[in-house]
């Protein structure tokens, strides 16, 4: 989930934090219940499933393990995790509609225990899809991946920002404006924002410790979206299909970190 529905007053003041070994244990934990939830979900997405019953499943399978959905009534949204469908980019909410085959549903999930925040996203095909819609998930995949690798000490900012946009680009993609990534610690949203798209070398120079929410929503047609009736599920305006992948990534003095993989 983004930083779009914030208050102001809850960010950090403008301050990027910089986590101690302690701190990103905690986040190792929050990040582990999002990526175990992931792999519960996976089990059970089928046609005929519907999207209620995931946001049931998830609730349950978080609470067992100690962690608390943190989306649930974050900024008042209704549920414990987004369901965003075809042509819904984010912040889908869950509800009576049924998966059919050939859809593919992305799926965003926060977790908070002890204090710390987890934050991941996948696009999951429902039963067999089209080769179109299999290569836009890879694509949006890879290029989450793509970014990651730009997460290292020295880098800018907008390097992590610019490795994603050229690389869906290049594919014949375009990347979301509207939504961003974020920062990620003791709050679900925290500074600095990190868009998918901007030109290299900008921002704030990367620094071990700093952990970050990356997560690129790229559609198939134009980057062009609009919130629906409900205030919350985002959809692109041409009703092509859109795609997003999310990691919660500790940058380290070595290799970028990623906390909500098992």
């Amino acid at each position: 989930m983004g930083p779009e529905h914030l208050d102001i007053a809850e960010m950090t003041k403008g301050l990027i934090t910089v986590k101690s070994k302690q701190e990103l244990a905690c986040m190792r934990e929050a990040g582990r219940i999002v990526a175990l939830t992931f792999a519960e979900l996976g089990k059970v997405i089928k046609p005929g499933v519907t999207t209620g019953e995931l946001n049931r499943l998830a609730e349950e399978f978080i609470l067992a393990r100690g962690g608390r959905p943190a989306f649930k009534g974050l900024y008042g949204f209704p549920a414990s995790i987004c369901t965003s469908v075809n042509e819904e980019v984010v912040h889908g909410i869950p509800g009576l509609r049924k998966l059919n085959n050939g859809d593919i549903i992305s799926i965003d999930i926060g977790v908070e225990i002890n204090g710390y925040y987890g934050d991941g996203a996948v696009t999951f095909p429902v039963g067999t899809i089209t080769e179109e819609a299999r290569r836009l998930l890879k694509v949006t995949e890879e290029a989450l991946y793509a970014g990651i690798a730009k997460a290292r000490p020295g880098c800018r900012l907008s390097d992590i920002s610019n490795a994603i946009q050229v690389y869906v680009e290049s594919r014949g993609y375009s990347v979301v404006r509207d939504y961003v990534g974020h920062g990620i610690g003791r709050n679900m949203h925290e500074e600095p924002q990190v868009p998918n798209f901007g030109r290299p070398g900008r921002g704030p120079r990367l620094r071990a410790g700093m952990t970050l929410a990356i997560e690129p929503m790229i559609n198939m047609g134009t980057h062009e979206v609009r919130v629906c009736a409900d205030n919350w599920t985002v959809v692109t305006r041409d009703a092509g299909l859109s795609a997003h992948f999310e990691h919660t990534v500790a940058i380290t003095d070595a290799e970028p970190e990623i906390l909500t993989r098992l």
